[in-house]
């Protein structure tokens, strides 16, 4: 049985058939239809999500599956006092595969420990975001053609974004991936990246301060919310969150093929007006979302496909 935790619990080759199987569902869907009958998911969210939990539901049922769970803690025994391990030895009963979200880094690794079913990290505090990184390597891969040979912006909170964190653990294994980290001081990437994931592996990076000043270099912009929810007070959320602004005025300095992601919601960081932009590209990566999703339940439940 198998757990993930992390992107970096699959080798680039694992990640590469992952991503190919994740095509063949999205141009074969009727192929994959009932692969799942029979077989339940459980989405345990401790925390709200709208994206990540509906993304897991839609993946489950479009397989033939079916779905139980809570969507916060409020409406879970954890309300009660229920602890991690407890819940997921109960959910072991219930379902054949579950994917949990919870506020405290490393609760979904205490639930695998524990756990009957694979157990899919949907979130972890600021920690890891395995399941979106899938969903943003599959999107460049498909857009891009590529995963290497390419500068990426990594903009907003670089601090508190799990996406971003799990984001550079993955790309940094692809050849010639430079990274531009755009932030504001107290926002920038923590030093463990830094340090022993940046440096350690003599990967190419710079940290500015203004957006303008990078974007004629960028073939990728990964823009992010600063996230209310990872600050101990409403005054430093207040003055940060709206530092980056992304609207058509900055998009007349980027490449023409620069694409812009963003893992949602969003709130001020891109205007409305950059939708229209063939350039925007957030919305496919919602979809991409559900098919690598898709495919990470096939494997991970070891199922066969007709």
């Amino acid at each position: 049985m198998r757990h993930l935790m992390s992107p970096l619990d699959m080798t680039v080759e694992e990640l590469d058939k992952l991503m190919t199987l994740a095509d063949d569902i999205r141009l074969h869907p009727d192929k994959y239809a009932h692969v799942c009958d029979g077989r339940i998911l459980a989405t345990c969210f401790y925390e709200p999500s709208t994206r990540t939990r509906l993304s897991f539901e839609s993946a489950m049922m479009h397989l033939g599956g079916k779905v139980l769970g809570f969507a916060s803690a409020d409406s879970s025994s954890a309300a009660k006092g229920e602890s991690v391990s407890d819940t997921i030895r109960m959910i072991s009963c219930y379902a054949d595969i579950c994917a949990m979200r919870h506020p405290k880094e490393g609760a979904p690794m205490v639930a695998a420990s524990k756990s009957r079913i694979p157990v899919i990290n949907a979130g972890d505090g600021g920690h890891q975001h395995p399941t979106q990184t899938l969903t943003d390597l599959l999107t460049i891969r498909s857009l891009k053609g590529r995963l290497g040979d390419m500068t990426i912006g990594l903009c907003g909170d670089l601090k508190f974004g799990r996406t971003v964190h799990s984001l550079i653990n993955a790309l940094i294994r692809y050849p010639n991936v430079k990274f531009v980290f755009i932030s504001p001081q107290e926002l920038r990437i923590p030093d463990y990246i830094r340090e022993d994931v940046l440096k350690k592996n003599n990967i190419e990076f710079k940290e500015v301060v203004r957006l303008e000043e990078v974007m004629p270099e960028l073939d990728l912009l990964y823009m992010t919310r600063v996230q209310r929810e990872r600050f101990f007070n409403e005054e430093d959320y207040v003055r940060l969150k709206d530092f980056y602004v992304l609207d058509k005025v900055k998009m007349e300095l980027a490449k023409q093929d620069m694409l812009v992601l963003h893992p949602l919601p969003r709130v001020n960081e891109i205007s409305i007006e950059v939708d229209e932009d063939p350039r925007a590209k957030y919305f496919e990566q919602v979809q991409f979302g559900v098919y690598i999703r898709m495919a990470l339940i096939i494997t991970l439940l070891e199922l066969e496909v007709a």
